[in-house]
Parts: C-alpha cells; structure tokens; sequence
C-alpha cells in the first residue's frame, strides 16, 4: 500500500462517535478531517472537535468541509453515521477513496458487509434489511473494508462536542479472516490515540456480541425511555430483556459466534453501564430517524435464514417503530 506521511484520514459524520474518534485521533498529533454539514459544520470550523471522556478532556482542530472533492482521496476513512443515511451517502464518497483507501464503516446493527469474505450457502448474500437490492454493495468495493466493532458509549453535548463515561474499546477484523499488514496498521494507529483497540481473526464473534447488546436495549429503550441501568436493572425490565437476550442468542449460535459471556453477567455488566441513554433513545428524543432496520430487522432477517423465531423481539421493534412514528410531545 502506498500511504501519505503523515496519513491522510477522513471521518464521515461528527455525531457522537465520529467526534470521539477525531478528538482523540487530533489530540495525539494526527492531521484529521471530517465530513460534516449545517450547524454541525460551522461549529468544527470555528472551535474544532472537543471530548470529555474518563481520560480527561481532548481538543484538536480539524480540517471540516462538506465537500467531497475539496477534502480528496484519503489513507483511511472512517464512516461514522446513522445506518439509515448510508445509502444516500455512500455513493457520494467516491471522491475521497483511492487505490489504497482503507474503509472502516463504523455503524451499529448488522453490516450490509456481513456475508462478504465467508464461504458456504450464505457467501456473497445480501442482507436486505440494511442493504435492498445491494445499493449499498454496488457503491463501495467490500475488498476495501475492514470490519469494526465499536464499545464506546457517547453522547454530543453540542455540535461539534462529545462526552464518554465509559471505556473505550474498537475491535478490528478483515471480513475473510486475514490478519493483515493494513489491519495491523489500522489497529496501531488508533491505539495510539488512547483508544483500547484490538485485532481478531473472528470479526463477527464481537459483532454478535454488540447486536445483541444494541438489540436488548435500544428499541425497548424507545418503547420505555429507560437507561441501560433501569433496562438490566429493573425487574419488571429485566425480564422482557432476557427473552430477547435468548432469541438474539439462538440466532448469533445458529451462525457459529462465539460469545464470551453468559446472560447473568451480561446483565450485570448492562447495568453496570449507569444511567446511559441508548444512542437510538436520543435519536427518538431528537426527532431522528431510528436504526431499527439495521439494529433489529436485520437480526430478524438472519433468524429466518436458519427457520428461527423471534416473537419477543419482534414485537419489540413493532412497539419502537410505533413510537418513532409518532410527533414528539412538546
């Protein structure tokens, strides 16, 4: 690979996750830009990117534009937005990747790469809740992503603002199982910046294991308005969490995951997250469009796959998508 010194990175979205990652990459000394657009935009260019995390505070100035073509082709791009933007974005970011760019889609839920790299019946699928009619497989080419598991709980006090307060992890994996030199490269250069970030062979066990942490919470999140301590927590929670928790289990097994806990501490170590609010509970309270189709449809579209059930979930996500329907009380 051919790769400017020092490396030319770009993130793709300056919501909570985007502005962690270039507040911590900008502090330690790496040139960042940032795609971003609107209030958003007009914030990073005057005051940069800014961070309080349990590390303390990080602020960096970055390069931030709206344009594509202004920022160029890059070494590394991290895509950072909510999945339902991603099929009217994707295909405008052709400007920014080269020969040798590295695509790091940072987003919750089922990948639309999910099937890329993996042999047998599934090779090559589409999964259509995240990806109808492979729009989003045409416009990016998979062999340049490297898959990406992200722990990080964060929230954007302002544009351009985010706060953490919890640990920082990102998970790092090609989708075919390689463990290769640009993984390696991706990988140290964000552990560089504080952030714990590993490299694995098996890029989908993490994967299953944040699906299932995103799909207990955050759609029963919207249904109750409750935080992750309240949903692990509380009885009368606990329980709707567990069905889930079991339905969402089946399904990660039924594709060969492998996960490293088991449901009581897995419940334990939710409620021990304290009174965080899920990111789709703020896209709600905002008015946002909700990650339903990549955090709970897809998950229900690989159960039927394997003949599997989910009813608990299913109603679940039927109750969110209600509510997100519904005009915000004032």
């Amino acid at each position: 690979m051919t790769r400017s010194n020092p490396p030319r990175l770009c993130i793709v979205g300056a919501g909570a996750i985007g502005c962690t990652l270039a507040a911590r990459l900008g502090a330690s000394g790496q040139p960042v830009s940032l795609l971003a657009r609107g209030r958003t935009l007009a914030a990073l260019r005057e005051n940069g990117v800014r961070l309080s995390d349990l590390d303390g505070v990080h602020s960096a100035r970055v390069s931030a534009s709206d344009d594509c073509h202004a920022l160029g082709e890059q070494d590394l791009l991290f895509i950072c937005t909510k999945a339902p933007a991603l099929a009217g974005l994707l295909p405008g970011l052709a400007p920014l990747v080269g020969p040798d760019t590295v695509v790091v889609p940072v987003v919750n839920g089922v990948p639309w790469w999910y099937f890329h790299g993996v042999e047998g019946r599934f090779a090559e699928r589409q999964v259509q809740a995240v990806d109808p009619g492979g729009v989003l497989s045409a416009a990016l080419d998979l062999d340049r992503l490297l898959g990406c598991v992200v722990f990080i709980t964060a929230e954007n006090e302002a544009p351009g603002v985010a706060r953490s307060s919890n640990p920082h992890l990102m998970i790092l994996g090609e989708p075919d199982g390689r463990m290769s030199e640009r993984l390696e490269w991706v990988r140290a250069l964000i552990a560089g910046c504080g952030i714990e970030t590993r490299a694995t062979e098996r890029i989908r066990d993490p994967l299953w294991t944040k699906i299932i942490a995103n799909l207990t919470s955050n759609p029963l999140s919207v249904v109750t308005g409750a935080t992750l301590e309240e949903l692990y927590g509380k009885p009368e929670l606990k329980s709707v969490v567990a069905k889930i928790l079991q339905e969402t289990l089946l399904t990660a097994a039924a594709y060969g995951a492998r996960i490293d806990f088991d449901p009581q501490t897995f419940m334990e170590l939710g409620a021990g997250m304290g009174p965080v609010r899920t990111s789709m509970l703020q896209d709600y309270e905002q008015g946002r469009p909700l990650e339903l189709a990549a955090i709970g449809d897809a998950v229900i579209e690989l159960a039927g796959y394997q003949g599997l059930a989910m009813p608990t979930t299913q109603d679940i996500l039927t109750l969110a998508r209600f509510r997100g329907a519904q005009p915000q009380p004032h």
